[in-house]
């Protein structure tokens, strides 16, 4: 029992940064993120037994973090539903924009940070369909499952959601250019 323990806190430690960067995406408010990351690392460790591993160690790791992801996702959005997808309000903590990769230059972190803001800015329903479809790569079929919405909603919501997006974008743009006239 007690290697069990251990296992789980080394489990716990080395993919806590990656769980709680999916987490953040769905849900701003650090002090919630936090607390849907514990809750989840929980349902993780209770229900382990479902995780299959295979022979090699690389193939381990991508399994554990593609069910890690999959359980912090559907996490995400059951916290989500039950504040009936409220706009999430309050400033992103600046640790958040800590790159720990010394390649990114500047602009890159400053396009970076406008972009995350940007789509902070979505309406939640929006912002969800949107880093479900975009960034996590759900198909819109299992979206409407999760999200328990029809696949036509889903469609839409992610088309608004570009379409707000690149207005945002484009307003951007008109106040660089404008400035640097």
């Amino acid at each position: 029992m007690a290697k069990e323990y251990k296992c789980q806190k080394v489990v716990y430690e080395n993919y806590l940064g990656f769980a709680l960067k999916i987490v953040f995406r769905y849900i701003y408010r650090y002090d919630r993120a936090v607390d849907v990351v514990n809750d989840s690392f929980v349902k993780l460790f209770s229900n382990f037994d479902r995780f299959t591993a295979v022979a090699d160690d690389t193939g381990n790791r991508r399994l554990l973090m593609g069910y890690i992801k999959r359980i912090m996702i559907n996490s995400s959005i059951d916290e989500l539903r039950k504040g009936n997808m409220m706009q999430e309000t309050g400033p992103v903590p600046d640790y958040v924009w800590d790159f720990s990769v010394k390649d990114h230059d500047a602009d890159q972190q400053l396009l970076y940070k406008q972009l995350i803001l940007m789509i902070k800015e979505l309406p939640p329903s929006y912002r969800t369909v949107f880093n479900l479809y975009v960034i996590d790569g759900y198909s819109h079929a299992e979206i409407a499952e999760i999200m328990q919405i029809p696949v036509g909603s889903s469609k839409s919501n992610l088309a608004r959601a570009k379409k707000m997006l690149q207005l945002s974008i484009k307003k951007l743009e008109d106040q660089s250019y404008a400035v640097i006239r």
